[in-house]
């Protein structure tokens, strides 16, 4: 039995981990091999202090890359025992993997991790077609394997309760000027390897529209039309809000957009209702749920968008530290 990873393993795993979701797509973290073991630790140097002033979204893109780097180990025969915050003095250490017992992936791991290039948010109209049931069914099932939990939105009076929530938080946030100043700095209109470049940031958003929307994209749609009619609107949420729960959300919350994507469809996210305080109780009362909800997810048939960039795996893998 293997007792130790690689540095070949960690880069392969790394090269998969990074193509997770984050926040503006700041991509806070970093990865190290520790006396063989895997360590995913928080990049201080990445935190944004106006969207993110308490590192929740950190954790949770961090939980995300995570979930990317399990797979990955996984599918190449090595899966990973994992234990969060392993080290409490030590709050930027989120996770340390050790090799388990040598099996080969299951179809399902194959099947999520063959999804991994592909997943992106795509913040263009998707078509009106609905979500059918035994997908739904998918997607619920995978947030519940990573000991998260998805509550699918049903019916037009829910959607608009939740869309109200999603939009008052989003009229909170837009008054502060160091939140639209840092979202303006990460909107790129040149090549960068991170943030959102504006040709992937959908159309100028609309008074009528029924969620929110960053103002990353800047073309225009003709006035008056609908974004888009009948969005399927989920809520991910964990058994509570520490920053352990923020990194099995962001397991679970990987696990359910490879999963959208290995059925064909596709995904953006919404945390403004998660981002303001009030706002996140107001929608965890109006679903009726314990635990805390950590991120809305809107899902549905999309034409193909465009995937937003990455840094290298040399900018985000640490010092390799030899055994002792």
């Amino acid at each position: 039995m293997t007792t130790t990873f690689t540095l070949d393993q960690l880069r392969t795993a790394v090269t998969a981990a990074v193509r997770a979701p984050s926040l503006h797509n700041y991509q806070p973290w970093r990865f190290r091999l520790a006396d063989g073991a895997i360590e995913v630790r928080l990049d201080r140097s990445r935190l944004l202090p106006a969207c993110d002033p308490t590192g929740w979204a950190a954790r949770i893109g961090c939980g995300a890359a995570l979930y990317n780097l399990r797979l990955a180990l996984a599918v190449g025969g090595t899966p990973a025992q994992v234990r969060l915050r392993p080290e409490p003095a030590d709050p930027h250490l989120l996770a340390r993997l050790v090799p388990a017992a040598p099996h080969a992936a299951t179809p399902t791991e194959c099947r999520l991790h063959a999804a991994i290039p592909r997943r992106h948010s795509n913040r263009l109209p998707f078509r009106p077609d609905p979500v059918p049931p035994p997908i739904r069914q998918r997607l619920i099932d995978a947030a519940r394997a990573e000991d998260g939990w998805l509550e699918l939105v049903i019916g037009s009076t829910a959607v608009g309760a939740i869309a109200e929530i999603a939009m008052s938080a989003h009229r909170v946030l837009d008054r502060d000027p160091a939140y639209q100043a840092e979202v303006a700095r990460l909107t790129r209109h040149y090549p960068a390897p991170d943030g959102v470049p504006a040709i992937s940031g959908g159309p100028v958003a609309e008074p009528q529209d029924l969620l929110p929307q960053r103002p990353f994209g800047d073309w225009l749609r003709v006035p008056g039309r609908d974004f888009e009619s009948e969005p399927l609107v989920a809520v991910l949420g964990a058994a509570g809000n520490t920053p352990s729960d923020q990194l099995i959300a962001g397991q679970a919350l990987q696990r359910v957009l490879l999963t959208v994507t290995d059925a064909g469809l596709a995904a953006s996210m919404l945390s403004q209702p998660i981002e303001v305080a009030q706002a996140r109780e107001q929608l965890r009362l109006a679903l009726g749920r314990f635990g805390s909800p950590q991120m809305v997810i809107r899902i549905g048939y999309g034409q193909p968008g465009r995937p937003t960039p990455r840094r290298d795996t040399t900018d985000v893998i640490d010092t390799v530290l030899e055994e002792t």
